[in-house]
């Protein structure tokens, strides 16, 4: 409370004290924090670098490669469904019109949120996080982490439509009267998804608060 205080009471924030700016380092592996000039970790060995320097190369990357592997997940079909013979296949948006018809509102917006709006989503707010980090704003930085944490958790949910064409394809087979089998886009998709994990995992956290102190140094 002491430090809030003391930000507000001249009519200007103080940039808050980060372990680069105090000269310290915190080992990536086992948490041990030593001075900046240490180059091992003392207890695990581990290299000790302040910022990881290749961070937002490898998000760039990954959320590239996401989002060529998202677009053929959208164009082809996810599942064919076979029936005495006769072969129906859905795209992603044609399964969710396709349970919209039998009624089934439930499913549909959960696969139109799990499928449609969760991949765009993360797509966009890695995006923006990314570039923050080169043009940093006054946006809240604190905000930007709460994104950040965000998008990993859900991550894992963007399965959802890979697990249930699974269980499908597994579950229902029937011979000739009735088949489910994969489409390419489950593959896809199912790439796309790991890609936009990478990609949030690649992100390099400390880079945010960095742009704090620049926006201070620059008001």
């Amino acid at each position: 409370m002491q430090v809030d205080d003391m930000a507000h009471s001249g009519g200007s924030q103080t940039p808050p004290l980060t372990a680069r700016a105090a000269g310290l380092v915190a080992c990536p592996t086992c948490g041990r924090v030593h001075q900046a000039q240490t180059v091992h970790c003392l207890r695990c060995g581990q290299v000790l670098a302040s910022r990881d320097g290749t961070s937002m190369q490898r998000v760039w990357a990954w959320l590239v490669a996401g989002f060529m592997a998202y677009i053929p997940a959208n164009l082809y079909p996810m599942l064919e469904t076979t029936t005495l013979g006769k072969t129906q296949s859905n795209t992603l948006l044609g399964g969710v019109i396709e349970l919209v018809l039998h009624h089934s509102y439930g499913v549909a917006a959960i696969v139109f949120f799990a499928s449609i709006v969760i991949p765009i989503g993360k797509f966009v707010a890695i995006s923006y996080l990314a570039l923050q980090v080169q043009r940093p704003d006054r946006n809240s930085v604190h905000l930007k982490h709460r994104m950040l944490e965000v998008v990993e958790f859900i991550g894992r949910w963007s399965m959802i439509d890979v697990f249930v064409v699974a269980l499908l394809s597994s579950l229902v087979q029937l011979g000739s009267v009735v088949s489910v089998q994969p489409g390419i886009a489950a593959i896809s998709f199912a790439l796309s998804v790991v890609f936009t994990m990478l990609s949030a995992m690649s992100f390099d956290s400390r880079l945010i608060w960095d742009t704090d102190t620049k926006d201070s140094e620059t008001a």
